[in-house]
């Protein structure tokens, strides 16, 4: 029998890789979002103690899947509401579905995976705020804490959790299907399950805390909904431009830290450890793409990136020019920097500074540590250390990855010797 550590580990490595499947196949017994949600969490506990006694499962997730099921159906006998209370959230698996997916040219067999897509879509519904999307996706697709998801937005745990539920209550009360939108209703939906499955992904390839500097969880399960997207419309250009810009940007998953867990600058990366077979994936998805959108726009500098030869060999004149072009149709505060920073790279660190400097009272950038991190950079190369220290200084109190925060210290460090 395991001893409790291999339980605890198997647990958590069956959290992390299996929870949105499991939800989303019990919501889809259920039909009840609150009502599912306990009754994963209840199969997880158990697994702690069942598996102590009876070995782990050669299959996890139907384990889990299996004992979440078996208690929502004992809790919807005990409540004797089945009948009134599944209608909550409609099927999915009507005639007039099936024809829409034929009419989109798709096959309904292969369009739709699993469950997890089903669930994304019902988070993402036009009748909830951005806002509320995103947090219920972050919350039911990955398993993230509501303090976790508090902190993504920068308010109170109590703010948040009341925001989530008048969420799930909007979706009981509108009877908002738990389906893929039908082939007249996807549009409409697509870009708020974009932004979410690349929020998803920029949360995990960076950690906003804890100590690790990615997230494996939430890089995989965004890989693995933009994958279901591309299945469902391949010829959206949006759709197939996030696809290829996570597979790009996810490329050096493996070497931007060292055996010992320091952070890897781009520079210090050992581009023959990128995954080969993402940055070919990535760059042939986006010759097929012929409108411009954020997404390929960005998936065409992460590619400029991915396919240099070496770091000396970047073409930041050329990544600085589609900064140009991604502003025009993104003017966001970090397309700004980013572009300041691309600019500073390619024609000097004055430049860089300058535009970074014409940023300063952008209030979405100054609880931003990225930003004062840059400024340092460049400050640095202009041999102003007192100013850079102070700047690095800056950006470490508003840092909280302890991997970024290391990186920080030790660039302090450097300065003051």
């Amino acid at each position: 029998m395991p001893s409790r550590p291999d339980v605890a580990a198997a647990v958590a490595e069956a959290h992390r890789r299996e929870w949105a499947f499991v939800l989303a196949a019990t919501v889809r017994l259920t039909r009840i979002l609150d009502l599912a949600e306990e009754c994963v969490q209840d199969a997880y506990a158990r697994a702690l103690i069942d598996w102590a006694k009876q070995g782990i499962p050669d299959n996890p997730s139907a384990w889990l899947t299996t004992v979440a099921h078996r208690r929502g159906l004992d809790l919807l006998r005990r409540e004797t509401a089945l009948q009134r209370r599944l209608p909550l959230l409609v099927d999915d698996d009507s005639p007039a579905d099936t024809a829409d997916l034929a009419l989109a040219g798709l096959d309904a067999a292969h369009a739709i995976p699993d469950d997890r897509l089903r669930l994304i879509c019902t988070c993402c519904h036009p009748a909830l705020s951005k806002d509320a999307q995103v947090a219920l996706t972050l919350r039911l697709m990955c398993g993230v804490t509501t303090a976790e998801v508090a902190r993504a937005f920068l308010t109170s745990e109590s703010t948040m959790a009341a925001r989530i539920t008048r969420a799930k209550k909007k979706i009981a009360i509108a009877r908002i299907p738990y389906r893929v939108p039908s082939a007249q209703e996807l549009p409409e939906r697509l870009d708020a399950i974009c932004a979410v499955i690349h929020l998803l992904f920029t949360t995990g390839h960076t950690a906003p805390s804890g100590s690790a500097l990615v997230r494996d969880d939430l890089v995989d399960r965004s890989v693995q909904l933009a994958r279901m997207m591309h299945v469902l419309v391949p010829s959206d250009s949006k759709v197939t431009g996030l696809l290829s810009l996570i597979l790009l940007t996810d490329s050096r998953r493996a070497t931007r830290t060292a055996p010992d867990g320091r952070m890897l600058t781009l520079e210090e990366q050992d581009r023959s450890l990128w995954d080969s077979a993402a940055i070919a994936e990535g760059t042939a998805l986006l010759r097929g793409v012929v409108c411009a959108d954020r997404y390929t726009l960005q998936a065409a500098i992460a590619a400029m990136h991915a396919n240099a030869p070496s770091y000396e060999q970047t073409d930041w004149r050329a990544i600085t020019a589609m900064y140009n072009n991604l502003l025009r149709i993104w003017p966001t505060p970090v397309v700004y920097l980013n572009h300041a920073v691309a600019a500073g790279l390619a024609d000097g660190p004055a430049k860089g500074l300058a535009l970074l400097d014409a940023l300063a009272g952008e209030p979405a950038l100054a609880a931003y540590g990225y930003f004062e991190a840059s400024r340092a950079h460049f400050l640095s190369e202009l041999g102003r250390t007192s100013e850079a220290y102070d700047a690095y200084e800056s950006a470490l109190l508003l840092t909280e990855n302890e991997v970024e925060r290391q990186f920080l210290l030790t660039k302090l460090e450097s300065l003051a010797e």
